[in-house]
């Protein structure tokens, strides 16, 4: 499945992430760990290194060759990338579903890159990757991305107690989805859809 970067917002390209990506990338999460922590697990610090980057994105890539995953990020004209976002989790079938992931950099929020990008996602999922719908969870206290999720046409459909470990402990989750068509998935799935 072949997918192209495109402008979103801002002077900001969404972009497939990939290998060269690895040290921008950790540079971007060294910049924002403050920012992200309260939203995300615990990270060894070789996470925020360009090996420990490399490594993850190319297991990120592995997931997208066996189409698991699309992972992108949102890079800057100058190349400084400024947050990611990424469709975990692919299921064909009945369910052809995914989860969606994303983060913006601190000092970029406000600016509509969030609500960009998971817009141009949900029409990538629907036309390139062919899915049926996309769920998406936040923390309970995490109203921003939940009022992303909601302008960009998802639905809450509960809440999760200790859904998800999170800066150190089971966090209660709220649970949203996105339907993105209601086809027949034998037919939607054909190669000629895509």
């Amino acid at each position: 499945m072949k997918i192209d970067s495109g402008e979103m917002a801002a002077g900001v390209t969404l972009k497939p992430l990939g290998v060269g990506d690895a040290g921008r990338l950790a540079e971007a999460y060294v910049v924002n760990r403050g920012h992200l922590a309260p939203w995300e697990p615990v990270r060894p610090d070789s996470f925020f290194t360009p090996d420990g980057q490399r490594e993850r994105i190319e297991g990120l890539l592995r997931q997208r060759d066996e189409g698991a995953a699309v992972p992108w990020v949102f890079e800057e004209a100058g190349g400084r990338i400024v947050g990611a976002i990424t469709l975990t989790g692919i299921t064909r079938g009945p369910f052809c579903s995914a989860h969606l992931g994303y983060w913006v950099a601190a000092d970029r929020q406000g600016r509509g890159l969030a609500s960009a990008a998971v817009s141009r996602v949900c029409g990538l999922a629907r036309d390139v990757v062919g899915l049926h719908r996309i769920e998406a969870s936040t923390r309970v206290e995490n109203t921003g991305s939940q009022r992303v999720l909601e302008k960009c046409g998802f639905e809450l459909i509960g809440t999760a107690p200790k859904y998800l470990h999170i800066n150190g402990r089971w966090r209660d989750s709220r649970l949203f989805q996105r339907i993105l068509h209601d086809e027949d998935p034998a037919l939607w799935s054909a190669p000629e859809r895509r």
